[in-house]
């Protein structure tokens, strides 16, 4: 994996999110209560909304728009028929968020 250092960790409040902007679009990166970093698509397959802005509890993030609940670990939707969104590796070292570069790469066109 290449990892891209995106910033501090205590540049994200814990249960809140960042967004990195690549030319396929935005990447939220969301910080735990328990300082765990992931990093998913920030928008809801629903109605678009902006994952970034919604709820992190646990695990989980739910959307601001409709209150779809997605798992930050799966991308699954939780109670949902039909809702996922797409995952990036992303770890801390040394206090810096990295995320898994050539895997933004290959993602599809937001």
């Amino acid at each position: 994996m290449n990892w891209l250092d995106i910033g501090a960790l205590e540049d994200i409040p814990r249960q809140g999110a960042r967004v990195v902007k690549t030319a396929q679009g935005c990447v939220a990166v969301f910080r735990t209560a328990a300082d765990e970093v992931f990093a998913v698509d920030d928008r809801c397959p629903h109605k678009g909304g902006p994952l970034s802005e919604g709820i992190v509890h646990g695990n989980a993030v739910t959307c601001p728009l409709h209150t779809w609940v997605f798992s930050l670990k799966t991308g699954l939707a939780q109670g949902a028929d039909d809702g996922a969104i797409a995952t990036y590796p992303a770890r801390v070292e040394a206090g810096r968020v990295l995320l898994d570069a050539s895997r933004l790469a290959r993602r599809a066109a937001a």
